[in-house]
C-alpha cells in the first residue's frame, strides 16, 4: 500500500468476499485486516519522560535540537598563573541591567572538575570571549584534555591582551569580550554548576561596531555557533522580516 509509515496501525473491516476474493453466501460477518498507512491526523509527537531517559540521551535531545547555541570562550587564570580558555555551549547573555550572563560547567567523563570551575571559584573572575570564523579551529581544539599546568592559548598560540577591571586576560584577536565577576552560581546534583556572572567591562574589534549608531556591522561580524558533538554552523545566512504588527486590544 502506498505511503506506508511504519508503526502507525489502522484497523479496516471487510467481508469474507472483500479478503478471498470469492463468494460465500449467508456469510457476512466482518474480519479485522491490519494496514499501515500514512494517515497524518492519527500522528502522535515523539515523546518523553525525562526519568525514562538516561542522562547522556537528555543530553542528546537538548543538545540535538536547542541549536545554534552561542560559545562562550571563558578564559580563567589558575593559581600557578596559568591562563586556562575554554568553550562553553551551554551560555547566553539574559539581563542588561546589570549584564548578566550564564554557562554552565560540568564534570569530565571520568569525574575530575574541570579546571575553568577551579578558577572561577577561587578568584571570583572570568572573562567571556566570543568566536568568529578565523578563531572557530582553535576555539575547537581548546576543548581538548589540558593538564592545569598547560594554558591552552599558549599551547595553541593564540595571543593575550590584559583586561581592565579584572585580572583574568582577554583573548586579544576575540570579536568581543565581556570582563566578569561571579554574580551567583549554582550547584547542579555536584555533577554541574551553573555560573551566572555581571558583565564589568566590554571589548569590541574596531571594526565591528558603529559607536555613533551604537549597532554592530553585521556584514564584518562572522561568529561561528555550536550544533552537536564536533559540528558547528556559520551564521552568514540570515533572514530580516519587516517589522512584526501591532495588535490593537479589543
Amino acid at each position: 500500500m502506498p505511503g506506508l509509515v511504519p508503526g502507525i496501525h489502522v484497523f479496516l473491516h471487510a467481508s469474507k468476499k472483500d479478503v478471498d476474493g470469492r463468494d460465500k453466501p449467508g456469510h457476512d460477518e466482518r474480519v479485522v485486516i491490519s494496514a499501515r498507512f500514512a494517515c497524518p491526523t492519527e500522528i502522535s509527537p515523539m515523546e518523553y519522560a525525562p526519568e525514562n531517559l538516561q542522562p547522556r540521551d537528555r543530553y542528546k535531545l537538548l543538545a540535538g535540537f536547542v541549536l545554534p547555541r552561542p560559545i562562550a570562550w571563558i578564559t580563567t587564570v589558575g593559581p600557578s598563573g596559568v591562563v586556562n580558555a575554554a568553550p562553553f555551549s551551554f551560555f547566553n547573555v539574559f539581563s542588561e541591567d546589570p549584564p548578566l550572563c550564564m554557562f554552565a560547567v560540568n564534570q569530565r567523563p571520568d569525574g575530575r572538575i574541570k579546571d575553568t570551575l577551579i578558577n572561577v571559584q577561587r578568584t571570583g573572575e572570568f572573562v567571556v570571549n566570543l568566536t568568529d570564523e578565523p578563531l572557530a579551529r582553535a576555539m575547537h581544539d581548546s576543548s581538548g584534555d589540558f593538564p592545569p599546568d598547560v594554558g591552552e592559548p599558549g599551547y595553541l598560540g593564540l595571543k593575550l591582551a590584559a583586561s581592565t577591571r579584572v585580572a583574568v586576560p582577554r583573548l586579544a584577536d576575540a570579536p568581543w569580550a565581556m570582563e566578569c565577576k561571579i554574580w551567583k552560581t549554582m550547584n547542579v546534583k555536584d555533577n554541574r554548576h551553573l555560573i551566572m556572572g555581571e558583565g564589568v567591562n566590554f571589548y569590541i574589534r574596531d571594526e565591528l561596531w558603529d559607536p555613533d549608531a551604537m549597532r554592530v556591522h553585521m556584514e564584518r561580524y562572522h561568529p561561528i555557533g555550536r550544533m552537536f558533538a564536533d559540528r558547528y554552523c556559520r551564521t552568514d545566512d540570515r533572514v530580516v522580516f519587516p517589522p512584526a504588527p501591532e495588535v490593537p486590544a479589543k
